[in-house]
């Protein structure tokens, strides 16, 4: 990789980084080409009912991946609801994708419980956890930055958790694709994915 690649790589990431902290996003919302920047989709972590979920249980769907956790109080909920926004304009379209629900905080977060704050906003939504390492494993694979405080006395689960930001996408070979602030539109993430459906062809039903 050339120098301008590097450099263009550290400006993808640095979208995913802005709101670390509960920074405000300061760049123009923008949706970046990653093909080639960031790895492939690969990680094992547990769905509802503590069923080993990998890659492999989406191949031939296109996947939304973001990063967060159910006790978000702004910025979680704001990006399921755009994000569920986005699947109802695809229309038919949308049973080719699922958005993936990546916990940062798996303390609190259980498979179950996960899953059911995700459905509220979508149903091809799945909310995944796991062990403290299989979150790091799959954080530090895309460059993700999420640290969990903690709790002071007497507090028990009442902690901040910060996380960077960013809407990662993936296409039906779960080869990255593109890289989204989470502040980009609801009519912009639409037609990219369209685009992006329309270029790898369409999954079965399921």
């Amino acid at each position: 990789m050339n120098i301008p690649g590097l450099r263009q790589l550290r400006s993808l990431l640095l979208i995913a980084m802005l709101g670390f902290a509960g920074m405000a996003c300061a760049a123009d919302s923008a949706i970046h080409n990653v093909r080639g920047f960031l790895p492939d989709l690969h990680f094992t972590l547990e769905g509802a009912g503590n069923k080993t979920i990998t890659q492999a249980n989406f191949k031939g769907k296109t996947v939304v991946l973001f990063f967060g956790y159910a006790s978000c109080p702004d910025i979680c909920p704001t990006t399921m609801v755009q994000l569920s926004q986005v699947m109802h304009e695809l229309g038919p379209e949308a049973k080719n994708v699922r958005i993936l629900f990546v916990s940062v905080d798996p303390h609190r977060d259980t498979p179950d419980k996960l899953q059911a704050y995700v459905d509220a906003f979508d149903k091809h939504a799945i909310g995944l956890t796991g062990t403290e390492k299989q979150i790091a494993d799959v954080a530090r694979r895309y460059r993700v930055s999420y640290q969990i405080e903690k709790p002071k006395p007497g507090q028990g689960d009442n902690y901040e958790v910060s996380h960077s930001r960013g809407i990662y996408i993936f296409d039906s070979q779960g080869r990255a694709r593109l890289l989204a602030a989470d502040s980009e539109s609801v009519p912009a993430l639409t037609r990219s994915l369209q685009t992006l459906l329309a270029q790898t062809g369409k999954a079965p039903a399921g």
